[in-house]
């Protein structure tokens, strides 16, 4: 129940759930507002309404006014889109539907699953997917080629910090900067070969038609693909790493298997399930070499005897430059990157947990001991050590140490207002008609009402 939940409140934020579920209009479907010569019907503000209730996302304000509101700024953007002639990218939004509807089928069990949800078949929910994303892609265009050119200068970030209240100013928790050396357990040539035997082994019984090549990788691909059997859906090019894209893409017989292909991940063989345009699919089986206790316990070792000859910040910097396994870091003086946020702060709920459990008891300065620790982004266990190079405590945003928080919040704020202007000059200069029952709210935008409106 836990999943289905998930799916719907995901669903329900993509559109999906309005789109899918309202009701056919009809001669008798109630018409409450006029954008163009497009109606918005009650129906659709009902069915609307419905979902966010279901998903549990606050309305802020009578939902029969905010909820057209917004369906009628969506075809504000769509006429901008046609004078534009902005097309979305059927590729991308192709490959944005086959992740949907993969979500869905991991989270119901199957297609069939799927269907019986949604009450409609896999092209019909594929193509109303295809309208939902199209419409979404077309707005975030809309919205991005009114704000290209938005810069803001640091008197503008000064200016902008100085008219905020201090209470409305951000908390920001305590945050640190952590630098790390990672060193990769030593792997015997032995399991080495070993791995890539039974790599062949697989690709032969696949070749000969024994055994389907989904069928392997539910059973034996270390990926979390396998349950897919193996199966990664349409990606473009720069999805993959080199070595993987570089086999993949010159692939050419769906019933034939690559080569054994190394990478960061492991070892790989690949099957090739379809072109589309600069995009593939394609099917692969992930075996990861495994190192030994005894290699671990070496490598702890020798980070451990690393550790006490460092006696200050550079030597650590040099020494991750020089030994360390992350390659995100070592060439950036060991120090991480906030994945989410592109700075080196990170919350402590941010690190790793391994890491986290750390340094949240060090001092700025201290190196910990060596540690086994999960490397998400390969899946497999290596060693490391941290410095931590900074501990801010939780303060309200400051000019001197949040400068970069508020150049975003600045940026932000003026890209707001021009998309503002922007709306309200074009209510200006579309026709709006407002049926008596919905036009006695506080909308976001002015001008929805003509002033000559107004006065009957």
């Amino acid at each position: 129940m836990k999943k289905l939940k998930l799916l719907i409140i995901l669903a329900v934020a993509a559109g999906v759930v309005t789109a899918l579920a309202k009701p056919r209009h009809n001669v008798i479907d109630e018409i409450a507002w006029v954008v163009g010569d497009e109606p918005i019907y009650l129906s659709d503000i009902e069915a609307q309404i419905a979902s966010m209730k279901q998903e549990g996302t606050p309305i802020a304000g009578d939902p029969y006014c905010v909820v057209p509101e917004q369906m009628a700024l969506e075809k504000l953007y769509m006429h901008q889109a046609k004078l534009d002639t902005i097309e979305p990218p059927e590729a991308q939004v192709a490959q944005q539907v086959d992740r949907r509807i993969k979500f869905f089928i991991d989270n119901l069990g199957s297609r069939e699953r799927v269907e019986e949800y949604f009450r409609k078949p896999m092209a019909q929910l594929r193509e109303q997917l295809m309208d939902i994303m199209r419409s979404q892609y077309i707005v975030q265009q809309v919205q991005s080629n009114l704000t290209k050119n938005v810069k803001v200068t640091p008197n503008d970030v000064k200016k902008y910090y100085a008219s905020l209240p201090e209470d409305s100013l951000p908390m920001i928790p305590q945050q640190f900067e952590v630098q790390v050396i990672t060193v990769n357990p030593e792997i015997p040539q032995q399991e080495i070969d070993d791995v890539k035997a039974r790599l062949r082994d697989y690709a032969d019984r696949v070749n000969r038609g024994e055994t389907p090549f989904s069928t392997l990788a539910i059973m034996y691909s270390e990926d979390g693909s396998a349950m897919q059997g193996g199966e990664l859906g349409f990606h473009n090019r720069a999805d993959f790493v080199p070595e993987f894209a570089n086999v993949a893409w010159n692939l050419s017989d769906p019933k034939k298997v690559s080569r054994i292909v190394e990478t960061e991940y492991g070892f790989h063989i690949i099957q090739l399930i379809e072109k589309r345009g600069d995009q593939v699919n394609v099917r692969h089986i992930l075996l990861r070499p495994k190192a030994s206790n005894e290699a671990f316990t070496e490598a702890l070792t020798r980070l451990d005897s690393l550790r006490s000859h460092i006696d200050s910040r550079e030597m650590f910097e040099e020494a991750a430059r020089l030994l360390s396994a992350d390659k995100d870091s070592r060439n950036n003086k060991g120090i991480m990157m906030n994945p989410n946020t592109g700075s080196t702060r990170f919350e402590l709920k941010d690190l790793p947990t391994e890491i986290a459990s750390r340094v949240e008891n060090m001092k700025p300065g201290d190196i910990s001991e060596p540690f086994i620790m999960k490397d998400v982004r390969a899946n497999r266990d290596v060693c490391a050590i941290v410095r931590l190079k900074e501990r801010s405590d939780a303060h309200r945003a400051t000019l001197s140490e949040d400068y970069n928080l508020l150049k975003e919040m600045c940026t932000d704020h003026e890209s707001n207002e021009i998309i503002r202007r922007w709306v309200e000059d074009k209510i200006k200069t579309t026709y709006v008609r407002i049926e008596d029952g919905y036009r006695d709210c506080d909308f976001q935008y002015k001008g929805w009402i003509k002033e000559e409106e107004k006065k009957k």
